[in-house]
């Protein structure tokens, strides 16, 4: 038998393990009785003899069973708050044994009209069927969707992921998915809230909203902001994810963002939330799901959102109409879901951005939160979502799934254009126009997965294809007039042009892919070897959006491999190390190159990690290195363009989560970033830092239920980002900055009624500063105060 870890035992529950370790029965008058109230547990997967030892100790529960019954097999581990017997029922699962009450605790036996199983096959995503448990304190899940991997523990996964829980979602008082990645020191976002779009860096590499996937699908969420009124789960990974789900739309390497959606959980949930953000912004808020049938088969939840009034911009009103349905079956072998989504922004006012003249070297002070130098601007969004999934298990360990969706997207924009760049004093020329797109897409997924054993190897053998298409149109009409403005003093925007052209198909984009992976377990799951690879294939097409005339097209294609090993030398113990390639789309080369015209094929970047991750029961930490390497366009000196050039991103992570004591919380993640513009054409610029990328991040959050009166919680968040560059040869340096959030929740009951008051403000110093995206800088939003209501009936 493996020797777990040393764990501080009572004498009782030191004497209960000692003799579950040595195959007897327990007959301890303390440990007759099962533990019928929830404790919390955190027990890793790993040997099943170990899991037993570990939940014996900790919930005073008698078992006994005959050792060799255990050999050899594996546990799910246990994560989250149960019964003793309920805990007891997870822990067996997959594992062909069954645990039958009697007078002196448990006896292990084997499941009738059943052998031993293999491992069970879990559902991807939790999109069907049960999320992974909440680790303690329930900031953070203990996995999550790895696309074509399947759903994974973080302790089984071979790469750095963090899967953050509804529960998290609402005590941070998150309005988008923005304010919650934030969380993570690895992710920045490059736009503030209220700005015509949310962008993000993740390992000092750009991550577009288009890239954000639902559900395993790219393309069906909305491309400038998505509420978190539909979420359940968000699941970050860092790092390159094109075996897991594809090449991402806009090809993004640094990471991959999916988001899950709501389902209806056992019990009923009628829900109203009232929230109140800045100067007179208003949200309402309401859920409703039930589950009924045989087993609670069917599910169905309702959200729907109102929002409107003026929050974080001078005269600006961010407006939000949203309803959503999921409906979702759960059966024996069959499982089947549906959304849908209609979402509806209005922003009046949205915080812009603003790029400096090219011998500006020091920026002007950034103006007030609240200020908005472009007065008049104003985006008009429409999303609609229909997507769904059906899986169905042929056999035991044969599961085979088909997911679709399809997406209509509309935006209107009243768009600021600077004529003449701000100078040193941020005075700058401005006219008005009107850009206004349009965005159709059709995203889908199918795949086999499989659990079978070579010999003392079980194997996850998983297979999959996916397809995108996705038509893009603009229309896009510049005013005449041009007026002067300055960033302190701002003047509103000049009349705009007096014609508005409907937007014209632009371009269409298929994006096709076909993967394998197979994951490898050996030695009692202490080793674990994922092998895959992703053959993508890209057919891109433009037009001329006056004429409709075909301009130029072309097709490519390139694959991308992987290899992940995770090594426990320990149950609690993981070391982890990957190699990765992400893929981004290719371009056809402009006019103005000797090589014009020619079709680029989609250019790899690599990634190279390794880790290790320690579950120390309550709180997991981890540590990570990796080495980004990115091809980046430019020309030679024969004026032929292609991916002569390269940017490298090395770092460091830590991270440390989950519950340092019964009630108080712990996020904390620090980031270490060696950004560096490796080839360069004639060396220009060679070796220096690339623009937007900081070298340090810190996040450090914590979350504490006071002991003096029951409810009553407090938390605090500091974000600090060290200074970045707007521009390759570093002359353009923004400061850093050191962000103070904090906040306070009460929950009671009111009427009878499950009640929860929340209160958070965001900037408490109301810090004025400058954010880079790209070549641009947009000011941040300043103090936030956030209330809300949240009444359960």
């Amino acid at each position: 038998m493996s020797t777990p870890l040393p764990v501080r035992l009572r004498p009782t529950a030191l004497a209960l393990a000692l003799l579950l370790a040595a195959g007897l029965p327990v007959t301890s008058a303390q440990a007759q009785a099962p533990q019928q109230q929830a404790r919390s547990y955190s027990i890793a997967a790993g040997p099943l003899e170990e899991a037993l030892t570990r939940f014996t100790a900790m919930a005073g529960i008698a078992i006994s069973f005959d050792p060799s019954l255990v050999a050899g097999l594996h546990s799910p581990g246990l994560h989250g708050s149960y019964t003793g017997e309920e805990g007891l029922h997870r822990l067996l699962q997959g594992t062909g044994l069954e645990a039958m009450r009697g007078n002196d605790g448990y006896q292990l036996r084997l499941a009738p009209q059943r052998t031993t199983e293999l491992a069970p096959v879990m559902v991807s995503g939790g999109i069907l069927g049960d999320l992974l448990p909440s680790y303690a304190g329930g900031q953070v899940a203990t996995g999550g969707s790895m696309g074509l991997l399947g759903a994974t523990e973080v302790m089984d996964n071979p790469f750095s992921t963090t899967n953050y829980t509804a529960e998290l979602l609402q005590d941070q008082q998150a309005r988008t998915l923005a304010d919650v990645v934030v969380n993570d020191a690895s992710v920045r976002t490059t736009t503030s809230t209220g700005g015509f779009g949310e962008d993000f860096h993740i390992r000092g590499f750009a991550v577009g909203s288009g890239d954000v996937s639902v559900n395993g699908l790219y393309g069906l969420v909305s491309s400038s902001r998505v509420p978190v009124q539909i979420v359940d789960r968000v699941e970050v990974l860092k790092g390159p994810g094109t075996l897991m789900r594809g090449i991402p739309p806009g090809g993004s390497v640094g990471g991959n963002i999916n988001i899950v959606s709501k389902r209806a959980p056992d019990e009923p949930l009628n829900r109203v939330t009232l929230s109140h953000t800045g100067k007179s912004n208003i949200t309402a808020a309401a859920e409703v799901s039930r589950r009924f049938g045989e087993d609670k088969a069917w599910g169905v939840r309702l959200n729907a959102v109102r929002r409107d009034g003026e929050a974080t911009i001078k005269d600006g009103k961010q407006n939000l109409g949203m309803a959503a349905a999921g409906v979702d079956y759960r059966g024996n072998r069959l499982r089947w879901s549906m959304d849908a989504i209609h979402q509806e922004d209005v922003i009046e006012e949205f915080r812009t951005q603003i790029s400096f003249q090219p011998g500006v070297t020091s920026l002007p002070s950034a103006p007030d939160g609240r200020t908005n130098f472009y007065p008049g601007t104003r985006l008009t969004q429409r999303d609609s979502t229909l997507m769904t999934r059906l899986e169905y298990d042929f056999t035991d360990t044969i599961t085979g799934h088909i997911a679709m969706g399809y997406r209509d997207g509309k935006v209107r924009q009243i768009f600021p254009f600077n004529t003449e760049r701000a100078d040193a004093d941020g005075n700058f020329e401005v006219i008005s126009t009107y850009y206004d797109s349009y965005s159709k897409t059709f995203s889908s997924d199918a795949g086999l997965s499989t659990y079978f054993s070579t010999g003392p190897v079980l194997h996850r053998l998983a297979v999959g294809v996916t397809h995108m298409t996705q038509e893009n149109g603009f229309a896009y009409s510049p005013g005449t007039t041009a007026v002067w403005s300055n960033i302190y003093n701002p003047v509103p925007l000049p009349p705009g042009p007096a014609v508005r052209l409907d937007p014209r198909r632009a371009s269409e984009t298929q994006l096709t892919s076909i993967a394998i992976a197979d994951t490898l377990h050996f030695a009692d799951d202490r080793v674990l070897l994922t092998l895959g690879a992703r053959r993508q294939t890209v057919d891109v097409d433009s037009y001329n959006t006056t004429t409709g005339a075909k301009t130029s097209g072309y097709r490519a294609s390139a694959v991308s491999p992987v290899v992940g090993l995770v090594v426990k030398p320990q149950h609690n113990v993981s070391l982890y190390a990957n190699f990765t390639e992400g893929l981004t789309r290719g371009t056809i080369v402009g006019a103005t190159y000797a090589n014009r015209g020619e079709v680029l094929s989609p250019f790899k970047s690599k990634q190279y990690e390794a880790g290790v991750k320690v579950d120390w029961g309550q709180l997991t930490t981890t540590a990570a290195v990796y080495q980004i390497a990115r091809p980046a366009g430019q020309a030679n000196a024969n004026n032929v363009y292609g991916y002569f050039g390269e940017q490298r991103n090395r770092g460091l992570e830590l991270t440390a989560y989950g519950e340092l004591q019964p009630g108080l919380r712990l996020m904390a993640s620090a980031a270490l970033i060696q950004g560096k513009l490796t080839k360069t054409q004639d060396g220009v610029n060679q070796g220096n830092r690339p623009a937007g990328v900081p070298r340090r991040t810190f996040n450090l959050g914590a979350d504490w239920d006071t002991p003096w009166v029951a409810g009553l919680s407090l938390n605090a968040r500091v974000i600090y980002t060290s200074d970045v560059y707007t521009d390759s040869a570093n002359l353009v340096r923004l400061p850093g900055v050191t962000r103070f959030d904090v906040g306070t929740r009460y929950r009671t009951t009111i009427a009878g009624k499950e009640t929860v008051l929340r209160a958070n403000i965001e900037n408490v110093a109301d810090k004025r500063y400058w954010m880079a995206a790209g070549m641009y800088a947009t000011p941040a939003a300043g103090r936030t105060l956030m209330l809300s209501a949240s009444v359960d009936f």
